[in-house]
């Protein structure tokens, strides 16, 4: 269904509750189904974390996790190492699309028994699960850290632990370091030195309750609100830490040059905007935050500042190619911009058109990153509803905050 989104305002003050981090989630989620005595409290209510649960339940037979990427690389990994479990492992047409070779060939390694039924190198997977005696492994580090994390995840329940080499340049360090991080909070012993990261295994887990913080991922979209409305509005977000295992909290490092501030109490966070922005170009490098690239995008086209971001390769080969869709969908607005396989070049300037028609391609963040150039205009975003792939309540909370405007 499509959406259309009249020109609107923010009201200022309004507090949103937003559910766990899917990232941390579904890490735990895999985790709890090796270890039962985990507790998970404020879990994401995504689709992809429902597919997680779902999946994990399963002992045999066809697994379909439709868009759900992360669900794809770590269930690829647990069923692998799974004694007795025989699965097909499949998803939607563009998950039949997005490689998962590099995973593949370091389980193979690990002694795993896995085979491509359609495409090499993509799903859908034949795995038969079994014990993986081999205890290290070398794989490639700069291309997902998904395939890293899935690697990590089933590492402790391993009769050795497991030692993995990195070759090249690390990607999306800090998901690595969540990962490693969950496993610390269950009793795991690790070591990440260089492009060296050493599990040792762990047996015995006496029962572990745990808090899931809220997505940061989530919280970019109402950054983006906050940037693009009047000096002195803010919003209240719950429940965030200061110090977070997850890498897209450098919001609040970011947003500081759109003018957002960010002020921590108790288990929230205010975002005020405390000041306008000039004209000027904003430079960042996202490899280690690339998810939070197309809502920082929007967010310079709304405010009518260029944009240099770099460290996007990994964009390719997400739920959609978010480069060229970026591209794509900015130019209906009006916006001139440029993308290579791994940058993205935004010129300041130009007029917002209106009642434009924001095409998602099957990718959650396209639409809710889109959603906040509602406040300089009317827009449409197509098929509105691929937002419950991480956020399912999105478009009843911005319905709660904002307020037509009179004569629009």
């Amino acid at each position: 269904m499509d959406k259309k989104l009249l020109k609107s305002e923010l009201i200022s003050g309004k507090k949103i509750e937003i559910s766990g981090s899917k990232s941390e989630t579904n890490r735990l989620l895999l985790l709890q189904a090796i270890y039962p005595e985990i507790v998970i409290k404020n879990a994401s209510d995504s689709d992809d974390s429902e597919v997680m649960k779902k999946a994990l339940l399963k002992q045999a037979g066809k697994i379909d996790i439709h868009h759900a990427g992360t669900a794809m690389r770590f269930l690829t990994a647990f069923f692998a190492s799974q004694r007795g479990k025989e699965v097909i492992l499949t998803g939607s047409t563009r998950m039949k699309q997005r490689p998962i070779h590099i995973l593949v060939q370091a389980l193979q390694d690990l002694g795993a028994e896995i085979s491509y039924l359609e495409n090499e190198g993509c799903p859908p997977l034949y795995i038969k699960g079994k014990e993986l005696k081999v205890s290290e492994v070398c794989m490639s580090a700069d291309v997902s850290s998904q395939y890293i994390s899935a690697l990590l995840l089933i590492a402790p329940s391993l009769y050795k632990g497991l030692k993995i080499n990195l070759i090249g340049e690390v990607t999306s360090a800090p998901y690595i370091k969540m990962t490693l991080a969950l496993l610390s909070e269950i009793g795991v012993s690790s070591d990440f030195e260089g492009n060296t990261i050493y599990v040792r295994p762990l047996k015995n887990l006496h029962k572990k309750e745990i808090t899931v913080e809220s997505d940061w991922s989530s919280a970019s979209y109402w950054y983006s609100f906050v940037a693009l409305s009047a000096v002195g509005t803010c919003l209240k977000l719950s429940s965030y830490k200061e110090h977070s295992f997850q890498g897209d909290s450098i919001l609040s490092e970011v947003y500081t040059f759109f003018g957002v501030e960010t002020i921590f109490s108790d288990n929230e966070i205010v975002i005020r905007k405390i000041q306008s922005v000039e004209n000027v170009v904003f430079k960042y490098d996202l490899r280690n935050a690339p998810d939070i690239a197309q809502t920082i995008a929007v967010t310079c086209f709304g405010l009518g500042i260029g944009c240099e971001l770099t460290g996007l390769h990994t964009l390719k080969i997400k739920e959609t190619d978010r480069l060229e869709a970026l591209k794509t969908e900015l130019r209906k607005l009006g916006a001139n911009i440029e993308v290579s396989d791994k940058d993205l070049f935004l010129k300041s300037g130009g007029t917002i058109n209106k009642n434009v028609s924001v095409e998602t391609y099957n990718d959650h963040r396209m639409a809710m990153a889109f959603a906040p150039l509602m406040l300089k205009t009317n827009v449409i975003i197509s098929d509105s509803e691929v937002v419950s792939k991480s956020y399912p309540n999105f478009w009843k909370d911005v319905e709660n905050v904002i307020i037509q405007k009179k004569g629009d």
